[in-house]
């Protein structure tokens, strides 16, 4: 919001709490895709609508510029057996260089360095395929595969904890432009996409730029201390193409808003003004970020954002609290409570412009 006063030095993490009736939290993704809600927040007046995602197109402007996050959500669930007849519940994170996985696992402290876990497939039972335990990390534990074919064929889709429907398709956890596969979650906002929205975009005369980033379970988690800036923020591995950069610098030439779908495509842009410091911004760009943008923040890149609903005490929701003001997303967060929009990964959308 404009004339925000300045921020205090420290950050209550109270102020990011709301009560949310547990019937509320989406269970099921809607069909289709693009039938979902759409709540509208005016970025500087505050002015609320309510509308249908399939809308979309009409609430952009000709020239705006879309921002999506192409990553793929890996098959990261996997379940194993020890030699001693143990289960174990892995769950993947990410992969370094050396082809050696981050991990956690359950129970992790029995595992042993260097132990075989024999593979179970999706009806439990015990395959030729195995994995390897090579340590530990900050993370969990590290994990090397015989062969890397057997993720696809055993991993089931990493859903959130507080969905506990089944999903009988496993493409509706993932946006129907995922390509770049590396997260242990999807990019929400973007499951709401159909090719006829997308389409509708184009038409509509806004364009359309991709990024990278693989999302981390850390994302979700709620921040456990009182002052939030004091929250050690997680890294996420982010790439942004030179066709992106070359988009971005068109949009802003010709005075079209840039418009990040999800956290994090926010998160990718914002910080790109930092990894590009004496760089030929013709050339694409991977790192990792560790960026953490809390209220006060200046977005130099985002001017606005198509988002789900969060989870109280999250990163996510300062995020979007200090896109849209604190003040702004509180009485978002109470009307969509009331209107009964459906929350959390499955849920609804919120397009603060």
């Amino acid at each position: 919001m404009s004339g925000r006063a300045p921020e205090p030095q420290t950050l209550p993490i109270e102020r990011f709490d709301y009560e949310l009736p547990p019937d509320l939290i989406a269970q099921q993704p809607i069909e289709p895709r693009d039938a979902a809600r759409l709540l509208v927040v005016g970025r500087v007046s505050g002015e609320l609508r309510d509308r249908r995602f399939v809308e979309l197109p009409g609430l952009l402007q000709p020239g705006d510029l879309l921002v999506l996050n192409d990553t793929r959500v890996l098959p990261a669930r996997l379940r194993a057996r020890r030699s001693t007849g143990g289960l174990v519940d892995l769950l993947l994170l990410y992969r370094d260089q050396d082809g050696v996985w981050s991990a956690l696992a359950r129970p992790a402290k029995r595992l042993r360095d260097g132990e075989r876990l024999s593979l179970l497939d999706r009806a439990s039972a015990v395959t030729p395929d195995g994995v390897q335990v090579m340590g530990r990390d900050n993370a969990g534990v590290r994990l090397r595969f015989e062969d890397e074919l057997a993720i696809r064929a055993y991993g089931a889709a990493p859903l959130p904890p507080y969905i506990r429907v089944p999903l009988s398709d496993p493409e509706r956890y993932q946006t129907v432009y995922a390509e770049v596969e590396g997260s242990a979650a999807a990019p929400t906002a973007g499951l709401h996409f159909t090719e006829r929205v997308l389409a509708a975009c184009r038409e509509r005369g806004v364009s359309i730029a991709m990024v990278t980033l693989h999302v981390g379970l850390d994302t979700f988690q709620p921040i456990r201390v009182d002052d939030a800036r004091e929250h050690p923020m997680h890294a996420e591995w982010f790439h942004v193409g030179a066709a992106t950069r070359a988009a971005l610098r068109a949009a802003r030439a010709r005075g079209g808003r840039v418009i990040g779908v999800g956290t994090t495509a926010v998160r990718t842009l914002e910080a790109l003004p930092d990894v590009t410091l004496n760089r030929d911004d013709t050339q694409a760009l991977s790192g990792w970020t560790r960026l953490y943008i809390t209220p006060g923040h200046t977005f130099r890149v985002a001017d606005g954002m198509l988002t789900n609903f969060h989870l109280p005490r999250t990163t996510l929701l300062l995020l979007v609290s200090a896109l849209a003001g604190e003040a702004t997303i509180r009485r978002a967060y109470a009307h969509a409570v009331e209107q009964r929009y459906r929350f959390y990964s499955f849920g609804d959308a919120m397009l603060i412009v």
